[in-house]
C-alpha cells in the first residue's frame, strides 16, 4: 500500500494542508490513516484520487455541500448518473453566467480606454463615439446587478 504524507498530498492536489485537514473533518475524505509511531496522516492512493477530484471541483467554485453530493453520486455510480449530470451542468451554467458578466466588464474597460485614447489624441469625433459606446456598456453593467 502506498502512503502519502500531507505535504505530498498538498503538493499533488494543490490543496493546502489546512484544507486537507478540513476536508477530513467535514467527512469529504477519510478517515485518513495515521502513522503508528508519529500519528501523522498517511493518505492512500484512493484518498489522493478523491482529493484531486475535490480540488478540481473547488477550482470550479463548487461548494462543500455539492462536493458531498458529487462524492455520494460518484459512489452510487450509474444509478446516480442523471443527478450527477444535473449537478455538474448547474455549475457549468453558473460559470457561463460569470463569463458573460466578465466579458461585459472587459468591454467596459476597453471602451473606457478607447475614450481616454481619443481624449489623449484630442480626437473629438472618436471621443463622442466612445462616450456612446461606454454608455451602452454601462447599461449592460447595470443589468448585471
Amino acid at each position: 500500500m502506498t502512503a502519502f504524507t500531507i505535504q505530498e498530498v498538498s503538493r499533488r492536489s494543490g490543496l493546502s494542508e489546512p484544507t486537507l485537514r478540513y476536508y477530513e473533518e467535514a467527512g469529504l475524505v477519510g478517515p485518513i490513516g495515521r502513522d503508528q509511531r508519529s500519528g501523522h496522516r498517511r493518505y492512500r492512493t484512493e484518498d489522493l484520487d478523491v482529493l484531486e477530484a475535490l480540488a478540481c471541483l473547488r477550482a470550479a467554485g463548487v461548494g462543500i455541500e455539492d462536493m458531498r453530493t458529487y462524492l455520494a453520486n460518484r459512489a452510487r455510480g450509474r444509478e446516480a448518473a442523471a443527478e450527477q449530470r444535473d449537478l455538474l451542468l448547474r455549475h457549468a451554467e453558473r460559470i457561463e453566467a460569470e463569463i458573460v458578466a466578465q466579458q461585459v466588464r472587459l468591454e467596459y474597460l476597453r471602451e473606457k480606454a478607447a475614450l481616454w485614447d481619443a481624449r489623449d489624441r484630442a480626437d473629438s469625433t472618436a471621443e463622442a463615439h466612445a462616450i456612446g459606446r461606454v454608455m451602452d456598456v454601462v447599461g449592460d453593467l447595470a443589468a448585471l446587478r
